[in-house]
């Protein structure tokens, strides 16, 4: 087999064997026409976080003691699972006790405990619902659709809602402006007219 000496090369010779060379301009004509636009598009920021999360979730489970399997995964074990994530939380929610409870921005820290943000663990809960079924999961068995977590959602939103001094209230949608109605005038020209003559 013929030697072809390549100084970048991390072998101690500095030679790389002619099939390893083929080889390796192959994978560069595989690699650049991967960047072709026939190229699977790259996916959404949403299927991105959606994969990441479920990956999470999938590690928590196999983290926790004892070992939990995908199909006995409940309702508990979800709720375990966002009380767990709110020690990475970033958002400050104040005890009533707290002199700033009910106020959005307190002048002062506190010693109050940061938690995951409502908002957040809505959206979570949302993407993990969507990978649990992308994954074989069925829809009735979705231990991320329960009763037990829209609950356990809707008790965090009231609890930041009241600590914080925010309204989670539903945004509503502004009835689309409709135009004021126009009176005939016979003495203004038509419409889409100009009136310089």
């Amino acid at each position: 087999m013929d030697m072809i000496p390549n100084p970048e090369s991390p072998s101690s010779d500095g030679f790389i064997g002619a099939a390893n060379a083929s080889s390796a301009a192959a994978a560069v004509t595989i690699a650049a026409s991967s960047s072709s636009p026939t190229a699977a598009p790259s996916p959404s920021r949403y299927e991105s976080q959606k994969r990441r999360d479920w990956n999470t979730f999938c590690q928590y489970l196999k983290n926790h003691q004892p070992p939990l399997s995908l199909s006995r995964c409940s309702a508990a074990h979800v709720l375990e699972f966002l009380r767990y994530l709110d020690q990475f939380g970033k958002t400050k929610v104040h005890a009533p006790p707290c002199p700033f409870f009910g106020h959005p921005n307190p002048p002062a820290p506190c010693p109050c405990p940061l938690r995951q943000a409502w908002g957040s663990l809505d959206a979570l809960i949302g993407r993990l619902r969507a990978a649990f079924e992308e994954n074989g999961g069925l829809r009735e068995a979705n231990p991320f659709g329960t009763r037990a977590v829209r609950l356990y959602l809707r008790e965090v939103r009231e609890l930041q809602s009241k600590a914080r001094g925010i309204s989670y209230e539903k945004k509503r949608k502004k009835p689309p402006a409709t135009a004021a109605p126009q009176h005939y005038n016979p003495h203004s020209p038509p419409p889409g007219t100009s009136s310089a003559a």
